[in-house]
This record gives structure tokens, C-alpha cells and sequence, in this order.
């Protein structure tokens, strides 16, 4: 146990080792006065920048709507991309009716949606969570009938010689079998779904962190910009770190 917690603090140092190289290079490119602020501000610039924002609620305002508006979307897109990445993967016909158009449509890049999406929804939420689940879905999607498609066909032979139900090979062989392929898709999906959403309100919105990240460039305010990007980044990894940790805990049994 002992040794297991200094390997996570050991790995936890080696992590910080990098960001902090980063930011004593910036502190010095920035020190020596010949860089423009506009370009590329100094460390305390961002920290007083951060100072303001958070203390008249800007930030936090900004981060819990974009924080919504994926929370929305992504479970939209999460729950019906496991579902028809469930029947595509265990129904041929189903996976024939269906693969060619949503292989086709999922090369249309997120951007080129948003212009229709705003005609059919208008310039609200739904527009936005709509393009959030379009990424989430063909992600889970395709990791979904990936995780299937994993599952060594002697497992559902032998579930079928014994006649065990069609439900409960669904529930004890299917599911679990694809379990990892499925939590690999919502991680993907997780990220997609936050670049969707930056996205989406740098170009139409009045709100997010998008929004201000728009706003801020229009403004030139280079600070104001770079501070939201660190928070983009920190937000997606815990983001991601969150996923990590539920997954290893659904499919620990693997380990056993």
C-alpha cells in the first residue's frame, strides 16, 4: 500500500515537472520587457485577470453555462450512441441499414453544422447541445460496436448452447465484454463534446466560455484570452480524469 502511494506521488511531481518549466520560460521571455503585452502578457497579468473575473463572478457565470450546456448534450449524445452502437453491433441488417449514412454524415466537420443547426434551432442552448450530441454519439457509437465486436465469439456459443437467455447474454456477456471499448467512447466523447461547445459559442452565443474567449480577441485583450484557454485545459483534463477513475472502477473486475 505504502509503496503504491509513493509510485502515485512520484508520478504525481514527474506531471508537475513540465507545466512549471513552461511557466518559468514565460516568466522569463516575458521579464525582459521586450515583449509586446499584447502578445504575449506576463504570468501576473493572467493571475490579475483572473483575480477579476472570479471576483465579479464572470468566470464562474461563464464556466457553469458551457458547464450545462455539454452536461446536456453529452448525455444525449452518450445514451444514444450506446444504443445504436448496441443494436448496430449485435444486429447485421441493423448495422447495414444504418453504417453507410452515419459513417457519411460523421465525416461533416462539427463547424460546417453550425450554421444549419442555428436556422432549425435558433441561436439558444439547443442548437449547441445539439451539436455537442452529434459528437458524443459517433464517438460512443463507434467504440460501442469496436468493444462489441471484441468479445470472442466462443463466449456467446457456449451462452447459446446452454440456452441462457437472449436478455441475460445481453446483460452478462455483451455489455460487460464491451464495457471498456464503451468508457473509451464517452472519455472521447467527453473531449469532443467541450470542443464542440467552444466552438459553437465562439461563433453564436452571448454567453460561455467561448463567447468570452470571441469577445476578449475582439477586444484584444490578450490576458483575458490566454487565462480562458488555462481554464479550457483544466476543466477538460479533470474532465477526463473523472472518466478515468469511473471506468477503472466498472471495470475492475477485469483485473481480478
Amino acid at each position: 500500500m505504502q509503496e503504491k502511494k509513493t509510485r502515485h506521488s512520484v508520478r504525481l511531481l514527474t506531471g508537475i515537472v513540465f507545466p512549471l518549466v513552461i511557466l518559468l520560460v514565460w516568466y522569463l521571455v516575458t521579464a525582459s520587457g521586450n515583449t509586446s503585452e499584447m502578445l504575449l502578457p506576463r504570468p501576473v497579468s493572467i493571475w490579475n485577470a483572473f483575480v477579476k473575473y472570479i471576483s465579479d463572478g464572470t468566470l464562474t457565470k461563464d464556466i457553469g453555462v458551457s458547464l450545462l450546456r455539454v452536461v446536456r448534450g453529452y448525455l444525449s449524445g452518450a445514451i444514444l450512441g450506446i444504443l445504436f452502437g448496441l443494436l448496430m453491433g449485435i444486429f447485421t441488417p441493423v448495422n447495414h441499414f444504418f453504417a453507410p449514412t452515419l459513417n457519411a454524415l460523421r465525416q461533416i466537420a462539427p463547424l460546417a453544422w453550425i450554421p444549419l443547426l442555428m436556422l432549425w434551432f435558433g441561436i439558444g442552448d439547443l442548437s449547441k447541445e445539439v451539436l455537442i450530441a452529434m459528437g458524443t454519439f459517433y464517438q460512443t457509437m463507434l467504440n460501442t460496436i469496436s468493444g462489441l465486436r471484441g468479445i470472442p465469439k466462443g463466449y456467446i456459443e457456449f451462452a447459446k448452447n446452454y440456452k441462457i437467455r437472449k436478455f441475460d447474454i445481453l446483460r452478462k456477456i455483451l455489455i460487460p465484454g464491451a464495457a471498456p471499448s464503451i468508457l473509451v467512447g464517452l472519455r472521447l466523447g467527453a473531449s469532443s463534446a467541450w470542443m464542440a461547445i467552444l466552438a459553437a459559442e465562439m461563433i453564436a452565443a452571448t454567453s460561455g466560455v467561448g463567447y468570452r474567449i470571441s469577445s476578449a480577441r475582439n477586444l484584444m485583450e490578450t490576458d483575458v484570452v490566454i487565462l480562458y484557454m488555462i481554464i479550457i485545459g483544466i476543466i477538460g483534463g479533470v474532465m477526463d480524469w473523472v472518466i478515468r477513475k469511473l471506468a477503472a472502477r466498472l471495470v475492475n473486475w477485469q483485473e481480478r
